[in-house]
């Protein structure tokens, strides 16, 4: 996929797609994954970036799984680009940790978590790298345009905003749609993160919950507000997925959701 200048950051010619597991298990399920994914993308002709996170630093419980670590995690990842040609994004969580990414992905995100973390910004930025930035939960899709002036003043733009929905009450979390026109307006592409917004932070006790039913209409929801792309983890069997798995979505269902997603994106944009 061929990422291009927009008016400003990043952005492609048809609705972008960023999928993948949540978190990198074994290379074999990262590999099948991002195989089936490109092929389905390839065939609906649309961008893709394969995600998968070789760290969760901010888990509920001290016993969850968090991933491989960066060395092992970056090398799947690095033979996902590799041996599929397919663009790859990872999650940082440092300065130094976006400065190792750099040298394998290309695409680097920060967490939603540490949105405002000012030092981690300027060092993803410093990379030159395209960066993916998530609206933090607690964030005003208005206080979205600070975070953008830290990120630019180094001189890169190549930044896409991602809505992943906003803390509501204890356990649970609600979608605003009037952020996507509002942070558009700031020139930068806006993704929707369909599934994390699909969550019940901590909602199981020691882990956390998720409403995967409601990721179509969702989907949908965003497309139609003129969103430029869809963030969605998944995955072959989210049942029996380390973390995130009732938000995920079963890899069998992508290619028709994808397919129905396209077409209202092409009507929306007039395309």
């Amino acid at each position: 996929m061929t990422m291009k200048p927009d008016k400003k950051g990043l952005t492609g010619d048809d609705l972008l797609v960023i999928a993948g597991p949540c978190v990198i298990e074994t290379e074999d399920i990262v590999l099948e994954t991002a195989q089936r994914l490109r092929d389905i993308c390839r065939g609906l002709q649309l961008p893709f970036i394969f995600k998968s996170s070789y760290d969760k630093a901010n888990r509920t419980s001290v016993k969850s799984f968090r991933g491989p670590g960066i060395d092992r995690g970056l090398r799947i990842l690095e033979a996902v680009r590799d041996k599929l040609s397919v663009p790859v994004l990872t999650d940082v969580h440092s300065p130094s940790e976006a400065i190792r990414a750099a040298e394998v992905v290309d695409i680097i995100q920060i967490p939603a978590l540490l949105c405002r973390q000012t030092d981690l910004i300027i060092a993803a930025s410093e990379t030159g790298k395209g960066v993916n930035i998530k609206k933090g939960q607690f964030l005003s899709p208005w206080d979205v345009e600070n975070v953008i002036d830290k990120f630019t003043s180094t001189g890169n733009t190549n930044l896409m905003i991602t809505e992943r929905g906003t803390s509501f009450g204890y356990n649970n979390l609600v979608v605003d749609f009037r952020a996507f026109p509002v942070m558009r307006s700031f020139g930068y592409p806006v993704i929707f993160d369909v599934t994390h917004s699909l969550q019940l932070p901590g909602g199981q006790g020691t882990c956390s919950g998720g409403q995967r039913g409601f990721a179509e209409p969702l989907a949908r929801a965003a497309v139609a507000a003129g969103v430029d792309g869809l963030f969605m983890e998944v995955h072959p069997d989210p049942d029996r997925a380390p973390c995130d798995g009732p938000n995920m979505i079963p890899l069998k269902e992508m290619e028709g959701l994808l397919g129905r997603l396209r077409e209202l994106f092409r009507v929306t944009k007039g395309l």
